[in-house]
């Protein structure tokens, strides 16, 4: 642009000539870094999701490049990256609330490739047991700190109205 200013064009018409830019096409590792590294990544997504089901989610390194390699077969690149699993994933996400003692659901390059279901894997007796004393102390201790707020937001109340 520059070049053609010297000349005598004017900036006005050089802002009219359109831009050719040509891109390279992603590879399966940028891919698997699109899928991974960024802060609001799509594998990361579905940890999240998982997580509010209180299961920790795993992909294994081979499932995220499978995705890619399916991404690059399908030729949609990036944009195609959520539909592959969301195709994997999605039985499983409606499956997971209904499923007792379920700690971690483990995605591997065979849920990908040959639609098969991931890994559960289970609490075990001592694990479940802990768990539920853990919410057993939980639920007895909130009534009481429940009932200690009450009771002062009571004596305000009455020591307002006099």
């Amino acid at each position: 642009v520059e070049y053609l200013l010297k000349f005598g064009m004017i900036p006005e018409f050089m802002g009219r000539l359109p831009v050719v830019v040509t891109l390279s096409e992603l590879d399966d590792v940028a891919l698997v870094k699109i899928l991974s590294e960024p802060r609001n990544a799509i594998a990361k997504q579905y940890q999240r999701l998982f997580a509010y089901e209180r299961v920790n989610l795993v992909f294994e390194p081979d499932a995220l490049m499978a995705v890619a390699h399916e991404a690059l077969k399908r030729k949609t690149g990036a944009r195609g990256l959520r539909a592959i699993l969301e195709d994997v994933m999605l039985e499983t996400m409606f499956e997971l609330p209904g499923m007792k003692n379920v700690k971690d659901v483990i995605v591997n390059a065979e849920c990908i490739n040959d639609g098969k279901s991931p890994q559960y894997v289970h609490f075990t007796e001592d694990e479940i047991a802990a768990r539920n004393e853990k919410i057993a102390a939980k639920a007895t201790a909130a009534p009481a700190s429940a009932s200690t707020t009450s009771r002062a937001s009571t004596a305000k109340s009455t020591s307002s109205k006099k």
